[in-house]
This record gives structure tokens, C-alpha cells and sequence, in this order.
């Protein structure tokens, strides 16, 4: 049986490379392309109402396992995980297309634009397109990433939600104890988000501002199983990084704005729009603190990406000696080790080069073609170890996005394309890099299953345009049918509209180009304090991502890492390796039951007026019976959280047999 090396360790996975078990097949792609399209519409709503998506990876990966062994005998490993990998990328692309898409609408219900000039109306046959353009350039440019960043890398980026599957799959199949702490797992978190989220029993997020010599300073948790499960698994170094960042944004630049702002009480500094000192923590970041991320997050993805860039080139150099018939190997390759061939990769990028550059109503022409597949390259590489580092929750998508558009825009208005054709260009540029960024850290996460499993990655890659697909034919619909219903701006319909925040983030920034007023200067000061973090000698992504996100992400993050240190701490090599394992399944399926209900929630929202009835009085009640305690009530929860899953590392279920 063939071992492979890799780091300081021997990886055998699940399904050796010497067997060749069932993996594609019609069962597997007809479920998968349903949950593909159903997470896909569902994230939409919840995505263009909340700002958030559900990670759809494990709750895949789950459904799989229940239906297909329900309705099939002989059902294998590598069968669910094609279904999980086609059923997680309709939740990739639906980020992608909330996060850019809704501005195009924004702008088409201003009417100081209209106005001036602004006309132009994205169809639904323009978003199908421009789905599977940026989806199959994110899925494109993976391929040759795998072997370093999935394969090369193991032991040091954590994958968590692909790491999650693979635990999942694992354990289902196999049963036995593994399998009763995953489930155990997915019911705690489960009924833990019901309580919290259906029923508001308890807060999900809890923040103190402060005041004082601290005021402008905030901290807080949102306390989710989901969130404390990705702590464990990424373990405390990178959560320390991700609180370093967060504790220098909200605890440390922020009470500066505010010290600075209280010396200048009615002066109105840009990009905000009243006085620093009348601002609450939470503008602060918004106006401010986030540009510093956006600024942080982009100079770690340069140099993530220059350090990945050896192994990249290796990479493409392999692929170009299979282009031309040279031998680049001795022997087969290992059917755990196959990917789609160089050749197929580079006719597929140049095909949509020229699709992008003819693609008609987009105004992208051969400058934006060129510039939506530079910033897709840069970013998929970026985004790729961002999911491998922290997970794809965490994964700064907007940011990424963000600096595409400040920089295309800046090259368009050099070149003079301005107005109502820049705008569009810019926009359609940065909705294909968006969605090609989500592509890409669905298929890291899928790869790094599949080679935790022995899938063959091949088949994978394949699959993954077929998940591509099913969601990019019912996307142009859904969204078209949630601005009829709802808008996106208010006063567009009579009911509360859904305020798609990151599409009018990017709609903003656009329109402050080209309009020259964007602030520069917190964004160049961001990138100098990640260089800084770097000349130290530390990786500077995870700690750019922290000071990005909200401390409150951060904080449940690190809770989860805090209780790996505090296992590693008191226990001997071996114990710590099976407690570590212990908590790792009970993370997995923490992560998988808040998923599994948020999607559930999704659907009830988007389908039914009396759940939005029930919600928003349980939501206007329950603070009333708990006043000032309610916060309170959801730190108890959530530290009872922290000791079950302590405990269940610690100890297991009870005795195992042995």
C-alpha cells in the first residue's frame, strides 16, 4: 500500500490509492445538484438580508449520508463525498453572486444617477453568464493549487470545514464511537442554535462598548456552536493571530479614533459622515477600521502569494511538460494524485478569456477580460489559503473583492473609461473575481476531503462545474424575483426591503472612485501595519483577516483554541492525540448542526410569514422577560458549551470498547 510523505509525517488516507471504489455516479450527481440549487436560493435570501451565508459543506455532506443510505444499499465513501462536493458549491456561488450582483439594481433605483446619465439593466441571461464565467475560472485556476496547498501543505493549513466533512464521512461509515460523537455533536449544536436562533431564547451575539479612557472600544462574542467548533479545529496559533488582529482594531485603534475625535468634537472626517466622537464602536468600523483590514487583507494575500509562488510554478511547469508530451514522472500516477490534465485547464482559462472579453451588456471588452482574470488568479490563490488557514465562515470575501474593485477601477479611469461604462466594467470585473474566490475556497475545501478520503481529485474537479451549474440556471431567477418582492434599496416595494449590505458596500466604493473620493489612506495604512506583521517574522493573513472581521467573530474563535492549549497543556502525547481526535468529531458535528438549522431557518424565512410573525415577536418578547440578564444568559450557554465539549474530548461518551 503506498504512503505518501508529507511534512514530517506519513498520510495514508481512508480509501488507499490501490483501490478503486465507486465515486461518480447518477445517484450521487442527482442528489447533489438539488442541494446545490435549494442552498443555493436559500443562502441568496439570507445572504442579501443578514450580510451571511451558511456554510453548505457539511450540511451536504450529512443529507447525503441520511438519504442515500436510506433509499440505497451499497453505498460508498467516495459517493457521498461527490455529493457534498457538488451540493456545497450552489452556497459558493450564491455568495458570490449577493455580494456584487444587487448593485447593479441599487444604482438602477437611484435616481440622482438615472438622472445623470446612469442607464443599464442586468439581465438574467448576464448573471448566468457571468455565474459560470467566474465559477469556472475559480474552479480552473484550484487545479494546479491542490498538490501545494492541499496536499504539500497538510499538517499546517487546517481546512476546517473540509477536515469537518471528512470526519463526518468517516464516521457515519464506519459508526461505533466515532460516529456517536459527531452525531452527538450535530444534536447538541442543533438544538443549541433552535434555542438561540428559532425561539431567541439567548442572544446570539453579546458586546460591551466601552467608555472611559477606552471609549470607542468594543468586545463581544457571537457565541454559535459553529464558531467554537472552527477554534478547535484550526487549533490556538491562528486563533491567537485572528484575536492579535481583531484586539488591535477594536481595542486599540478604535479608543484612538475616539481620543483623536473627542479633541476635534465637531469636525467630520471622510469617509465618515458626522463627528468622530459621536460615532459608536460600530461605526468606527465601518467607516474606518474596515478600510485598514481591506488595506491588511490585500498585501497578506501579495505575500501569501509570493511565498506559494515557487511551488505554483512547479506546479505549472509539470503541467506544461504533460501539454508537450514530456515526461515529468517515472511510473503511473496514483489515482489519489490525479488531476484534470494542464492542457484542459489552460484551453478552458483561455475559452473564457474570450468569453469574458465577448460577453455582450457587460462593457468588459478585452481590458476587463485581462483584468478580471489577473485579480481572479491573485485572489483564488488568496482565498484558497485563507480557507485552509481559518475556514471558509471566516473567509474575507468582501475584502478581496473590495481591492479588486479599488484597483480596476483606478486602472479603468487611467485608461479614461469613467461613467456609466466604468462603473459597469468595474462591477462586472469584480462580480467574476467574486465569484471565482468563492468557487475556489469551496473546491479547496472539497479537495481537501477528497484527499483526507482517497477520492480521486479529477473526479472532483469535474463534479464541481456540474454543482456549478444546477445553482447558475435558477440564480438570474431568484434574484430578479427578491427585487420584485422585496428590493434591494428603501421604498422600492411596499415591504421591508432586503439591504443587500455588501453589494452596497461595493456600490459605494465604485461610485467614490470615480467620483475621487475614496479614502486611501486608511487602506495603504492597513497594508503597512500587515508589513509590519511580517518583518516580525509572523504570517500576516490570519492576523490581516482578524482585524478585517468584527472581535466578535474572533472571540468564539479563540475560546476553541484557548481549550486545545489548555488539553495539549495537560495531557501526555498520547492522550493528548486521542482527546484531540475526541474533540475534533464533536467539533465537526458542532459545526455541522448550526449549519444544518441555519439552513433550515433560511428556508422557513424566505417560505413562511408566520415563522417571520413567531421570530420577531420571540425576538421583541424575551428581552423583556430577561432584561438586563438576557446577554448574560447567553455566556452561561455558551461556557456550558465550552465544558461538554471539554469534557467529551477529555473523557469520550464513557467507556470504549477496547
Amino acid at each position: 500500500m503506498k504512503e505518501e510523505q508529507t511534512g514530517n509525517e506519513t498520510f495514508q488516507p481512508v480509501i488507499p490509492a490501490t483501490e478503486y471504489p465507486a465515486e461518480i455516479t447518477w445517484k450521487a450527481i442527482i442528489l447533489g445538484a438539488i442541494i446545490s440549487v435549494l442552498f443555493g436560493v436559500a443562502n441568496a435570501y439570507l445572504g442579501l438580508k443578514f450580510g451571511m451565508t451558511v456554510s453548505a459543506s457539511i450540511p451536504a455532506a450529512v443529507i447525503s449520508m441520511a438519504v442515500l443510505r436510506l433509499l440505497f444499499k451499497n453505498v460508498t465513501i467516495l459517493e457521498n463525498n461527490i455529493v457534498q462536493t457538488i451540493g456545497s458549491a450552489g452556497e459558493s456561488l450564491a455568495a458570490g453572486i449577493i455580494f456584487t450582483i444587487p448593485a447593479f439594481f441599487i444604482w438602477s433605483s437611484n435616481k440622482e444617477l438615472v438622472a445623470s446619465g446612469y442607464i443599464y439593466e442586468v439581465t438574467k441571461l448576464h448573471i448566468f453568464w457571468l455565474s459560470i464565467l467566474g465559477g469556472s475560472l475559480g474552479i480552473l485556476l484550484m487545479i494546479p493549487l491542490r498538490r501545494y496547498l492541499v496536499q504539500r501543505e497538510h499538517g499546517k493549513l487546517a481546512f476546517p470545514e473540509g477536515t469537518a466533512c471528512a470526519e463526518i464521512i468517516v464516521a457515519g461509515d464506519e459508526g461505533g464511537s466515532k460516529a456517536k460523537l459527531v452525531f452527538t455533536g450535530i444534536g447538541v449544536g442543533a438544538l443549541y442554535k433552535v434555542g438561540m436562533n428559532m425561539f431567541k431564547g439567548w442572544a446570539e451575539s453579546v458586546n460591551h462598548n466601552f467608555s472611559g479612557v477606552l471609549k470607542g472600544g468594543t468586545i463581544g462574542i457571537d457565541a454559535t456552536p459553529a464558531l467554537l467548533g472552527v477554534g478547535f479545529i484550526i487549533g490556538p496559533r491562528i486563533a491567537a493571530l485572528m484575536m492579535g488582529g481583531a484586539v488591535l482594531g477594536y481595542l486599540g485603534i478604535g479608543p484612538l479614533l475616539m481620543f483623536i475625535g473627542q479633541q476635534i468634537p465637531d469636525v467630520v472626517i471622510s469617509p465618515g459622515t458626522i463627528p468622530l466622537a459621536d460615532m459608536d464602536p460600530g461605526q468606527l468600523r465601518n467607516f474606518y477600521i474596515k478600510y485598514l483590514g481591506v488595506g491588511a487583507v490585500a498585501l497578506g494575500g501579495f505575500v501569501s502569494l509570493i511565498k506559494s509562488m515557487p511551488v505554483i510554478l512547479s506546479s505549472f511547469k509539470q503541467g506544461f511538460g504533460e501539454l508537450i508530451g514530456k515526461k515529468t514522472s517515472t511510473g503511473e500516477v496514483p489515482r489519489t494524485d490525479r488531476d484534470i490534465s494542464m492542457k484542459w485547464v489552460l484551453l478552458g482559462v483561455t475559452i473564457i478569456v474570450i468569453a469574458i472579453w465577448l460577453l455582450p451588456g457587460t462593457e468588459l471588452h478585452f481590458l476587463g477580460a485581462t483584468l478580471a482574470v489577473l485579480f481572479g488568479f491573485f485572489f483564488v490563490v488568496v482565498s484558497a489559503r485563507i480557507v485552509g488557514i481559518v475556514g471558509s465562515s471566516s473567509n474575507p470575501v468582501s475584502g478581496m473583492t473590495i481591492a479588486t474593485l479599488l484597483v480596476t477601477c483606478l486602472i479603468l479611469v487611467y485608461f479614461g473609461v469613467s461613467g456609466t461604462a466604468g462603473m459597469i466594467t468595474a462591477m462586472s470585473v469584480g462580480t467574476i473575481v467574486c465569484i471565482a474566490v468563492c468557487m475556489s475556497g469551496d473546491i479547496a475545501q472539497d479537495l481537501k476531503t477528497g484527499y483526507l478520503l482517497g477520492a480521486t481529485p479529477a473526479k472532483q474537479q469535474v463534479t464541481e462545474f456540474i454543482g456549478l451549474l444546477a445553482p447558475a440556471l435558477a440564480m438570474g431567477v431568484t434574484i430578479y424575483y427578491l427585487n420584485d418582492v422585496f428590493g434591494f434599496v428603501e421604498g422600492a416595494t411596499s415591504r421591508q426591503p432586503l439591504l443587500a449590505p455588501q453589494a452596497n458596500v461595493m456600490a459605494t466604493i465604485v461610485q467614490g472612485v470615480m467620483n475621487a473620493n475614496l479614502p486611501w489612506a486608511p487602506i495603504i495604512v492597513g497594508a503597512m501595519i500587515a508589513l509590519a506583521v511580517e518583518l516580525l517574522g509572523i504570517s500576516s493573513l490570519p492576523f490581516a483577516i482578524g482585524l478585517y472581521l468584527p472581535l466578535s467573530l474572533s472571540s468564539p474563535i479563540m475560546a476553541g483554541g484557548l481549550l486545545v492549549l489548555a488539553i495539549r497543556k495537560f495531557s501526555s502525547k498520547k492522550e493528548y492525540k486521542e482527546r484531540s481526535e475526541r474533540g475534533i468529531l464533536f467539533s465537526s458535528g458542532l459545526v455541522a448542526g448550526d449549519a444544518l438549522i441555519g439552513v433550515a431557518v433560511a428556508f422557513m424565512i424566505g417560505l413562511s410569514d408566520p415563522y417571520m410573525f413567531l421570530h420577531d415577536l420571540l425576538a421583541s418578547l424575551m428581552p423583556l422577560y430577561l432584561g438586563p440578564w438576557f446577554g448574560w444568559l447567553s455566556l452561561l450557554m455558551f461556557t456550558g458549551l465550552v465544558a461538554l465539549m471539554g469534557h467529551l474530548a477529555w473523557h469520550g461518551l464513557g467507556k470504549e470498547k477496547k
